[in-house]
């Protein structure tokens, strides 16, 4: 790989020898692969290598997964580099909490969160590029997550809106991209010595309208995919002085290594930090903080807004009655959540959604599905969120018809199966809805999804 000059003059500054020189040496290895697998599914995933797990995450394992399997179409797996999974686990939200993360897409931090809040308490997932919120959105719902609502906003609106109203903050900040050099050669394209100072401006006016929406004695994780400094741990040292927020300790793996006071101001406290270095862990490039907001939390008294938007409204009486028929007469386990409706749309947004009034939302919590002429129809995000035991018409599909399926194509099943929505399951996982006429299942596979192996 050829890096910038600069770069490798400033690294060999701030390493010294022999360090510096197995640093660099290291953007020349193989970078490595990871997954997670989905602890809000009911099965194990059945497709995948389990056999070399990642210390550090209960979920995570070193290796490729395959776009085009039931078992990540199903959200099942999701794919993940190995240094970035440590990110979640560094911000470990406990189940209840009011989460956001405020740098999301495409996603799999916010999935990550997802799995240690087990779909209770409320997670804000917000991407202000409205391209990358949409890929945002496909994975929080191929994950499941009934607890989320994705945004496509601006820190400054966040902060106007909802202060000092969540427990917990991630900010994986927008950087210069040099841990990502092994994995994307492209990335030391755009570098330059004056990026990294760019990029620290630019987190600094991030956190400034961040840090106000965090509660006090609430936890911010800061996190950066860069080696830079200045974006790392004189960032940290800002928030310190700035705000006097306390660095937290940061538990340490083998070979992961600690923050380093020298290239901030000194303080000791840095030493708490994580750093992920390429030639002595096995992952790319990372840079992790946790710290606490002064103050304590029994200084605010935050409850669920009655409303939380001007469109979003209640079922009507004949949306209440279609609900209610079809929820008898098809679900074994009833929906989460407080149902809320946006135009002939239903969805379960969770106890706790505060008023959103002037934010833009991607995604209003579980889409359950949509009112038609005298019916309600169920949508193909709410099948990836059940449990086949969720629901009363299960067809369990072979793979020749899974194939079928995410083709965009119609397959035979028992001629005897009675007229309804069936949830279809293969390899134990819900991979959508079907509806069964006259032994012919009806696929309702998105067809933007679609695709052929």
């Amino acid at each position: 790989m050829q890096l910038p000059a600069d770069f490798i003059l400033k690294y060999q500054q701030l390493f010294k020898e022999p360090e510096a020189s197995q640093f660099l040496a290291s953007f020349e290895t193989e970078p490595l692969h990871g997954f997670r697998i989905n602890p809000l599914k009911q099965a194990t995933p059945v497709q995948e290598d389990l056999s070399n797990p990642i210390a550090y995450s209960d979920w995570g394992y070193y290796g490729r997964v395959s776009g085009k399997t039931s078992d990540h179409q199903s959200g099942a797996v999701y794919s993940q580099e190995p240094s970035a999974m440590y990110v979640g686990e560094v911000a470990s939200p406990q189940p209840g909490e009011k989460v956001l993360d405020l740098c999301a897409a495409p996603g799999g931090k916010t999935t990550h969160l997802g799995s240690f809040l087990n779909n209770t308490g409320f997670l804000l997932a917000n991407e202000i590029d409205a391209s990358r919120s949409q890929v945002l959105t496909e994975n929080v719902e191929r994950f499941g997550m009934t607890n989320t609502i994705v945004t496509n906003t601006d820190t400054p609106t966040l902060a106007k809106h909802l202060p000092e109203f969540f427990d917990r903050l991630l900010v994986d900040a927008p950087c210069s991209g040099e841990g990502m050099f092994r994995k994307d050669p492209n990335a030391t394209t755009y570098w330059s010595l004056d990026y990294p100072k760019e990029c620290a401006m630019r987190q600094k006016e991030i956190l400034t309208d961040a840090v106000k929406v965090l509660r006090p004695g609430g936890e911010l994780i800061y996190s950066t995919c860069t080696f830079a400094p200045e974006e790392d741990e004189q960032i940290v040292a800002w928030l310190v002085k700035e705000y006097g927020f306390e660095i937290l300790p940061v538990k340490k793996y083998p070979q992961m290594s600690s923050g380093k006071p020298e290239w901030a101001d000194g303080n000791p406290d840095l030493t708490n930090c994580v750093r992920l270095f390429p030639h002595l862990f096995p992952g790319e490039g990372h840079f992790i903080a946790k710290l606490r907001k002064p103050g304590s939390d029994s200084q605010v008294n935050q409850k669920p807004a009655k409303n939380i938007n001007p469109a979003v409204k209640e079922l009507n009486k004949e949306q209440a009655q279609l609900w209610q028929q079809f929820a008898k007469t098809h679900l074994n386990t009833p929906v989460t959540g407080k149902l809320v409706v946006f135009k002939d749309q239903l969805y379960s947004i969770p106890e706790q959604t505060p008023n959103l009034t002037g934010i833009k939302i991607s995604r209003l919590g579980l889409w359950l599905g949509t009112f038609k002429k005298n019916r309600f129809e169920p949508s193909y995000t709410w099948a990836l969120a059940l449990h086949p035991t969720d629901w009363q018409k299960v067809l369990t599909i072979t793979a020749d018809e899974w194939q079928k399926y995410v083709a965009g194509e119609t397959f035979m099943c028992d001629a005897s199966l009675a007229k309804d929505w069936y949830l279809l399951v293969h390899d134990q996982q819900p991979i959508g809805f079907g509806k069964v006429v006259n032994g012919t299942v009806k696929n309702f596979f998105p067809k933007r999804f679609r695709f052929n192996l």
